[in-house]
């Protein structure tokens, strides 16, 4: 062998420079794997834009339905105003152009008590059949209800204009009712977890702008009629027929949104669960089955039947639970194919969540609403939410009772009986326009552009402290100061409107969509929604009737001492519910989504 391959330790000599490596040149595969990566890019921009699409899309859609829920609901006092020219013209004394107590409230309170319906109803069917389906049917049922209701009339005999009014507006009621606990639903499941109050709240905000544009259309129509109305008082009919027809066109202009909009990926997933979860739960009766069929099979043998009948029964009911098992797997690969489909990026940055495996997480999918909130836990956050509403919206009514005494403060009411009634109408809207725009629309804003630092407990326990404040004041020394200062009691009004939406009007709105599990989430604030109607109902079919006890308004200033000790129990109730700025539902319930 020759010594110049090896060397003298029997080693190879070989020369590094004749087997060095070739410089590497990229295949075809190489360069398929980097356009899979660059797709992959592509794919997760347009899916970030494709969610930003689709939260952008749920706050108009959904700020648009609370911009017409509250066009119909506050445009009520201005319709009575109208009739009451139009039905009691011929009235003598105070009566005249007055519509009676008794039909005016009942026109009020049909909306409340509409919503009150629609809240526990809606908010249900949300949860059980999707939130974006029966917000679309919630659409159509405005759009016709109020259609009917600008049509109303009185029957030769029987049922007056006002009865079916009533009817109509309860209907109406129903589908607006239904947008409070499907809209705060579908806005918290569609907005990330850095934004989702404020984009709630925005949401929620756009009931001042509803408030305000019932004065603005009835200001441009009165306008429209002025020449007729001052020639005709009867052609106010017409006016008050438009205004309330006009509420159905925000419903009308967003209905194909509605009808378009994909269920958000957080109840897709929930409601692929809830089967895979009741599928587990199927595959283990049918293995309760099947030991209990052998367990007959074998009696039956050594008693009874052949060894071949109970052969066959017991392959029979293998069968059953082979089909029930391969169920249970089909369901999980569906799942897990759904999942890589839609990525891994949710739209409010929630973890990944499993499927239930076990039959503990499976049972707990199952769970009840009963058996849910039958744990003091739970029942106390929706108790906290529900009691919250409530107190808000009978104090909301103690600031509306001054409303009449503000407007005349500023020097915008006029002579309902002898005045002109394109004049006092009028005047009476812009005096509308000017106490909504000095407080309320302000705190809608205020609680939107700081929700997210300062919290919603923070926010909260502010407003019914100032809330119970204010009211401790102006219903204890209420004459007092009327009698100093005009301005001074405009002021205390301005900061009550203030902190009622800087506070807890919006709170307890954002709150329920974000403290209950997704497959009670509906339902939950539907509960939560229709106290706070409840609460609308009791101060304007039962406080408001007391305010003329002792004579004309002379009961509202311990109307306004009651309410104080509404808010202060607002404030207690507060405590029960959790913080959840910057928390996800999971982290919030305790549970996996």
């Amino acid at each position: 062998m020759s010594r110049g391959l090896f060397s003298s330790k029997g080693k190879a000599n070989v020369d590094v420079s004749e087997c060095s490596t070739p410089a590497y040149k990229p295949t075809a595969f190489d360069i398929d794997l980097e356009l899979i990566r660059r797709q992959q890019e592509l794919d997760e921009i347009n899916d970030e834009a494709k969610s930003n699409w689709e939260m952008i899309r749920s706050f108009l859609v959904c700020g648009a339905a609370f911009f017409a829920d509250a066009y119909l609901m506050f445009s009520s006092n201005i319709l009575i105003m109208i009739m009451g020219y139009v039905y009691y013209n011929d009235a003598e004394g105070t009566a005249k152009n007055v519509v009676p107590n008794k039909w005016s409230t009942l026109v009020k309170v049909a909306v409340q008590v509409g919503c009150l319906l629609g809240q526990l109803v809606l908010g249900r069917l949300g949860d059980k059949f999707g939130r974006t389906g029966v917000f679309a049917m919630g659409a159509i049922l405005v759009i016709i209800s109020t259609i009917g209701a600008s049509f109303s009339s009185s029957t030769v005999r029987g049922f007056n204009v006002f009865v079916f009014l009533f009817i109509w507006l309860v209907f109406v009621g129903i589908g607006v009712g239904g947008d409070y606990p499907l809209a705060a639903t579908i806005t918290s499941e569609y907005a990330s977890v850095k934004s989702r109050g404020k984009i709630m709240s925005a949401v929620f905000a756009c009931q001042g702008f509803g408030n305000l544009g019932a004065s603005v259309v009835a200001i441009v129509v009165l306008a429209c009629f002025k020449s007729a109305i001052r020639s005709d008082v009867y052609m106010l009919d017409y006016v008050w027929r438009i205004c309330l027809g006009f509420g159905a066109i925000p419903g009308a202009v967003t209905l194909y949104w509605r009808l378009t909009m994909p269920e958000s990926k957080s109840f897709q997933k929930e409601a692929s669960k809830r089967l895979a979860a009741e599928a587990g739960h199927d595959s283990e009766n049918g293995a309760l089955l099947f030991k209990n069929s052998t367990a007959d099979a074998n009696c039956a043998h050594n008693h009874t039947m052949s060894f071949d009948a109970g052969h066959s029964r017991d392959v029979s009911a293998g069968e059953h639970l082979a089909d029930s098992r391969y169920e249970v797997h089909e369901m999980r690969a569906i799942q897990n194919i759904d999942d890589v489909e839609q990525g891994s990026d949710d739209a409010d940055s929630r973890p990944e969540a499993t499927v239930p495996t076990d039959g503990v997480e499976a049972n707990a999918r199952l769970e009840s609403f009963g058996q849910y909130f039958g744990q003091w836990r739970n029942m106390k956050v929706l108790l906290g939410t529900s009691l919250a509403w409530f107190v808000v919206d009978v104090a909301f009514y103690g600031i509306n009772l001054n409303s009449s005494v503000v407007i005349s403060a500023i020097g915008f009411s006029g002579d309902i009986q002898n005045g002109d009634p394109y004049s006092v109408l009028t005047r009476n809207c812009l005096g509308n326009l000017i106490i909504n725009l000095l407080g309320s629309v302000p705190g809608y804003w205020i609680s939107v552009f700081t929700i997210e630092r300062l919290g919603r407990k923070n926010i909260q326990l502010l407003g019914f402290a100032a809330l119970t404040a204010l009211y401790i004041v102006i219903g204890f020394a209420y004459h007092q100061i009327l009698d100093a200062s005009n301005v001074a009691f405009i002021v205390l009004f301005t900061l009550a409107q203030l902190f009622q939406n800087f506070g807890p009007n919006v709170t307890c709105f954002v709150w329920p969509g974000e403290v209950f599990p997704t497959r009670f989430k509906a339902t939950a604030h539907g509960i939560s929604a229709a106290s706070g109607k409840l609460g609308a109902i009791v101060a304007q079919a039962g406080l408001m009737t007391l305010k003329d006890r002792g004579g004309p308004n002379a009961f509202i200033p311990h109307l306004i001492e009651i309410f104080a000790l509404f808010t202060l129990v607002g404030f207690f109730v507060t405590f029960w519910i959790p913080e959840s700025k910057g928390k996800t539902i999971e982290e919030i319930t305790g549970e996996s989504e």
